[in-house]
């Protein structure tokens, strides 16, 4: 057993749990606090949403231990909340509730939402919400709602949500704008010891529409799941390497990955922000950098943890650098990535699904087109470094549906 100390809608509580006991069954109970629910037991269905340290989570696939020390907020906790308060009555008025099952995490999300963002379409508010689902209203009644009191949000919510905590949950709290602007960027101006020459021979002008990637089968060995791909890029290998070298330049360019700093010698700290569907998950830590110049080659190895879901990943990638001939002869780069990790704790589940191969190709797809819009502008704005994993498995399964519908119209061959 494992004695925890944390506070629950505003109270001290203390308790000994058993390490593997989730969030939502020590509040349900252990605190007699039935409105959190329970539904699949697995993050998906949102019925069991509560607010961590000012951020939502989901407390069934989140353990009570990793909470201790932290402020959690139920739906109980919201009594007298004046935009939860709003949002119940909208909820009734617009008739957004019939079982109410889901109700409770449906709320907890939707004030989230409210505080995070303001002008959404219905579509929007859709997309914002697929992560809490709903059995029997067909949604209508629950986006009314949540359109009502956006539009009715004034600027007592918008303060209140300002001064709220930075990123701690599998959303963007509203001080992420804060947090982004300490976030390291890529730089407009090369590096330090890069020399000017080697950006000299960079290919300029639009961006092509897409960077394909090759991608490798996925192994198990060692302990560890493998998968290598690699890309072309329309640029000399010198140019590539001047980029690629330089951690703090190339952090921007991978979807998810933020920098809490410089790197000190060869050592390097950040997170890994990722999200698929309502599961997210932000995994700080510590890596190491070796660089292999003669070899065009470089090994990033790392280690870190979600203390939301107690889950832990550790990781290496090592990719090297080739000279290819690209089109009109011209100087091309190869970039050979080989990516082996290991992942312990709730979200182990996720680490070995078909899908992944699918996810790794479409970041690499992510991080290429980034890669090269830097090197044809160093100045050209990136899209928001977020791994947004909904997008991406999205895209995976159309592709993977229209490779079924080619193989079907192909006779099965």
């Amino acid at each position: 057993m494992t004695r925890i100390a944390l506070t629950v809608n505003g109270k001290q509580v203390a308790a000994e749990v058993a390490p593997r006991t989730h969030l939502a069954d020590f509040l349900r109970e252990e605190l007699l606090l039935t409105g959190t629910h329970i539904g699949c037991e697995h993050g998906i269905c949102g019925a069991c949403t509560v607010e961590i340290d000012g951020e939502i989570a989901r407390s069934c696939i989140t353990y009570a231990v990793a909470c201790d020390g932290a402020k959690v907020r139920t739906i109980e906790g919201f009594d007298d909340d004046p935009l939860m308060a709003r949002l119940r009555r909208a909820f009734a008025e617009c008739h957004a509730l019939q079982c109410g099952y889901c109700t409770p995490g449906m709320l907890i999300a939707a004030r989230d939402l409210v505080r995070r963002k303001r002008g959404l379409s219905r579509a929007e508010i859709r997309t914002e919400m697929s992560g809490n689902l709903c059995r029997c209203t067909g949604y209508m009644g629950i986006i009314d709602a949540i359109e009502r009191v956006m539009a009715q949000a004034d600027a007592q919510t918008q303060h209140a949500a300002a001064a709220s905590r930075a990123w701690l949950g599998p959303a963007p709290g509203p001080a992420a704008a804060g947090a982004a602007r300490d976030a390291v960027r890529a730089s407009p101006m090369p590096s330090r010891g890069a020399p000017a020459r080697a950006l000299a021979g960079t290919a300029r002008g639009p961006t092509p529409a897409r960077i394909a990637v090759a991608v490798g089968e996925l192994e198990e060995a060692g302990g560890e799941t493998r998968i290598a791909q690699s890309f072309v890029l329309a640029h000399p290998r010198a140019a590539v390497w001047a980029l690629m070298s330089d951690v703090s330049r190339v952090a921007p360019c991978m979807p998810g990955l933020v920098l809490d700093g410089p790197p000190e010698g060869d050592k390097v700290k950040g997170r890994l922000e990722a999200s698929i569907g309502p599961i997210a998950a932000s995994f700080a830590g510590e890596g190491t950098i070796r660089q292999l110049p003669a070899e065009f080659r470089q090994v990033i190895e790392g280690r870190g943890g979600d203390r939301r879901s107690g889950s832990s990943a550790a990781g290496r990638i090592d990719y090297r650098l080739t000279p290819v001939a690209g089109e009109g002869g011209a100087e091309a780069t190869r970039v050979d990535v080989a990516i082996a990790y290991t992942l312990a704790g709730p979200l182990a589940q996720f680490g070995r699904t078909g899908l992944v191969r699918d996810l790794v190709r479409r970041l690499g797809e992510a991080f290429a087109q980034n890669i090269d819009a830097r090197l044809r502008d160093p100045a050209a704005a990136l899209p928001q470094a977020r791994l947004g994993g909904l997008a991406l498995l999205a895209r995976a399964l159309a592709d993977r549906v229209r490779a079924l519908l080619a193989r079907l119209a192909g006779g099965g061959r």
